[in-house]
């Protein structure tokens, strides 16, 4: 059986094969109804347009590149990265582009895999999925005008797009719950401090600290892994040094359930004995006994934004800003 071709699609659809082309490449100048009619007989007919001969008409790969998985076995156990990539993929799917999911064990490797795939044209643009102290890339990215769209914030120029909650401030919120229910030694186990998200979450809990003349020992903080065992280890070693709590804020939902099951394998009971705050409202949270009270963070929002901030700044749009911050809320359950 002959493979359909476009003139095959056209004479079905009653218009011109460049018609065909247009409605393939999405041109705002074809009507919704001609694009709808077209890609009816597209699918009824079994054509699938080339996508290599496709972005060689448009100088495009029709593709874009998530980067900053870096340790990926970590990252992927976290709910937060399945959710933000949920969101990322529901509108890049609207637009008929392709995901490319670039992963490295070193923050140089991503780097130079990241700006391999612009040079090389693999991708039009890419969204970074966090971004970090010290942060080689993101500058790397502005003076050479790749397209790129952070998710968090830099901690540089402020000429970049990019889709973020406020950390410091969420951060702030959550403590201040705990200082209004009474408490006044608050422990902090923060994430991996090269991040910019751990070192605002923790600004943010010092802050609320200071808000109301109570004090920040240093040896109440730790930092730990973004991950259900960083965050058990992390109460032992605050135990090892014979500190007491009756509180505890975690900047991450994982790190706040490790936490969780240190405090009751010594006899503690969480929400009576210590309260325990986390951060990101994940899915497991809710499930653990107590439930978790936490920072609802719009995770999958925040993948949706920086997919339409990446197509505005690849298309040249001016229907979307170039910053946007969301609003989160905390979200008070059985464990605090």
């Amino acid at each position: 059986m002959a493979s359909v071709t476009i003139k095959d699609v056209a004479k079905r659809a009653g218009v011109s094969p460049s018609t065909v082309s247009r409605v393939i490449t999405d041109h705002p100048r074809i009507s919704p109804d001609t694009k709808e009619k077209v890609r009816a007989v597209m699918a009824e007919l079994g054509y699938y347009p080339n996508a290599i001969a496709r972005s060689l008409v448009n100088q495009t790969s029709n593709s874009i590149g998530l980067i900053r998985s870096r340790l990926t076995e970590e990252n992927f156990a976290n709910p937060f990265f399945p959710a933000v990539i949920q969101g990322i993929s529901s509108v890049a799917h609207q637009h008929r582009l392709n995901l490319v999911l670039s992963t490295s064990k070193t923050f140089e490797q991503e780097d130079e895999e990241c700006l391999n795939l612009l040079r090389q044209r693999r991708v039009d643009g890419v969204i970074l999925l966090a971004s970090h102290r010290d942060d080689q890339l993101i500058p790397r990215l502005a003076r050479d005008q790749f397209p790129f769209v952070l998710i968090g914030r830099y901690e540089g120029a402020d000429n970049i797009r990019w889709v973020n909650n406020d950390n410091i401030e969420d951060a702030k919120k959550a403590v201040r719950y705990l200082i209004n229910q009474g408490h006044r030694r608050i422990a902090c186990l923060d994430g991996d401090p090269r991040y910019v998200v751990s070192a605002d979450r923790l600004v943010g809990y010092e802050a609320a600290l200071r808000e109301h003349n109570l004090e920040s020992p240093p040896e109440l903080v730790e930092h730990s892994a973004f991950s259900v065992e960083g965050g058990y280890q992390a109460v032992y070693r605050i135990f090892q040094r014979d500190q007491t709590f009756s509180a505890l804020f975690a900047v991450d939902d994982l790190i706040a359930i490790g936490a969780m099951q240190a405090l009751q394998e010594r006899g503690l009971q969480v929400g009576r004995d210590v309260a325990v705050v986390g951060f990101n409202d994940t899915i497991l949270g809710r499930c653990v006994h107590p439930a978790l009270t936490s920072v609802a963070v719009p995770i999958y929002e925040l993948g949706q934004i920086a997919v339409q901030m990446l197509i505005a700044q690849v298309y040249g749009s001016r229907d979307t800003p170039d910053h946007r911050e969301l609003p989160a809320t905390l979200v008070v359950r059985d464990s605090a």
